[in-house]
């Protein structure tokens, strides 16, 4: 889908709270099975600014919402896909820190400046890093709430629901499940450049004791320790 250049509101739902510092929104994208979840996660620091992880354009309403709950300071950019609404995000708050993953500076780099390749957030709750393994292509970011840590994740795993019909049946053929957390063939091809540290960057997050996996398309992943074994083992 090409990327955005002024605020384009496309179908989305309303912002719901998952901890005092963890908020997200789920919108919908028309791909070639018929429409495709999409999710951007916001994370509050201790100071009252706001970390925007892969960004939605929401209608005003939300998006006044969303102010109220903080300033958005950070804007992550988490893969050369996920740039949709980075321009328009950027032209909307101009002071707001762009912070895309160093193997996509190029792509991303194309709709919108980039400050940062390694977000430089002091706060010791939330942290953005690089996936190891996909050489620098995509970012993660892990969030410590009152009742314990959520991982945030962008295209290395799918969790789609079942959607019945051709639509199913030819996103299974291509490896997105649905129905059950995947890490798809055509993502690994294009994202995963080295499948031992991948793999083993997932061994370390399923000891990490995550309370929930959230994830770009698709619903929760409420066992992080199981899935992430069952997907370093395959």
């Amino acid at each position: 889908m090409k990327p955005h250049k002024t605020w384009e509101v496309l179908p989305h739902g309303d912002i719901e709270k998952l901890a005092d510092n963890l908020y997200t929104v789920v919108g919908k994208l028309r791909m070639p099975f018929g429409e495709t979840p999409r999710r951007m996660t916001i994370a509050k620091l201790a100071d009252g600014r706001l970390v925007i992880f892969s960004a939605i354009a929401l209608d005003e309403a939300r998006m006044a919402k969303l102010e109220q709950i903080g300033r958005p300071a950070f804007l992550i950019v988490p893969s050369g896909i996920h740039r949709i609404d980075a321009k328009p995000w950027k032209d909307r708050y101009p002071d707001i820190t762009v912070v895309a993953p160093e193997g996509a500076v190029a792509r991303i780099g194309e709709v919108v400046a980039i400050d940062e390749s390694i977000a430089e957030i002091d706060d010791p709750r939330v942290r953005v890093e690089t996936i190891p393994g996909t050489a620098g292509g995509e970012l993660a970011m892990i969030v410590q709430t009152e009742t314990g840590k959520t991982l945030v994740v962008n295209d290395l795993i799918f969790n789609l629901p079942k959607m019945g019909g051709f639509a199913e049946i030819g996103l299974r053929v291509l490896g997105f499940g649905p129905g059950h957390p995947t890490m798809p063939r055509l993502v690994k091809r294009k994202l995963v450049k080295d499948e031992k540290a991948v793999q083993a960057q997932l061994h370390d997050w399923a000891l990490a004791g995550f309370e929930r996996i959230l994830v770009a398309h698709g619903e929760p992943i409420e066992t992080p320790r199981e899935t992430l074994l069952e997907l370093a083992a395959a």
